[in-house]
């Protein structure tokens, strides 16, 4: 085979594997904003039917929360479960933590590149409201902001106060996916019963 022709292959299984790849990431985050949607629409039935609706029949979770951050535009519902599966639709809440606006911290994880990713702009002081499925809000404030290795480090689930603790992959906007590093953001449930972006 002459070398023109090598190289017109190479480029051309170049182009088509970066079209795939390019391909798989904007599906990606096709399925998570579709998702939203079809969540909001359960998180409504489930207000209305004071019990939980599916998203979809086959769905294998079903919205226990609304999280909204007002600072930063944020408006997600909140899964049961925080399994792969379940991230690639949206935020879950980890079952081995307290429901959000309970005394105890409510663990609720996501992936950095879809609805976690505003986290990295968030501050301390920031406002954090947690809408439950009987339509109760819970403020909380952002206390501290760290960056964890999971291989040693864990998050307490037993607090005095009602706390809430957001966990996503670290570091933001990198081509690697996992890794060990954890960016992990607790919030402390507000005494003021004044939601801080109404003041």
């Amino acid at each position: 085979m002459n070398r023109p022709r090598l190289s017109l292959i190479v480029i051309a299984i170049s182009i088509v594997v970066g079209g795939w790849q390019f391909g798989q990431g904007l599906y990606i985050y096709a399925k998570a904003e579709l998702a939203q949607y079809l969540l909001a629409s359960a998180w409504q039935q489930t207000q209305q039917n004071k019990q939980a609706i599916k998203p979809w029949p086959w769905a294998d979770t079903w919205p226990v929360a609304r999280l909204e951050v007002p600072a930063h535009n944020v408006n997600l519902i909140v899964l049961a479960g925080d399994s792969g599966r379940t991230l690639a639709f949206g935020p879950g809440h980890n079952f081995g933590s307290v429901t959000p606006g309970d005394v105890g911290n409510s663990i609720i994880s996501a992936h950095r590149d879809t609805h976690f990713e505003f986290l990295k702009n968030l501050a301390a002081g920031d406002e954090i409201i947690i809408e439950n499925q009987q339509g109760i809000k819970t403020y909380y404030t952002v206390s501290n902001l760290q960056v964890v290795d999971s291989r040693n480090a864990q998050i307490p689930v037993d607090y005095d106060n009602a706390a809430l603790t957001l966990v996503t992959c670290y570091p933001f906007n990198t081509l690697t996916p996992g890794g060990p590093l954890r960016f992990v953001v607790v919030a402390v449930k507000t005494a003021n019963t004044t939601p801080k972006h109404l003041v």
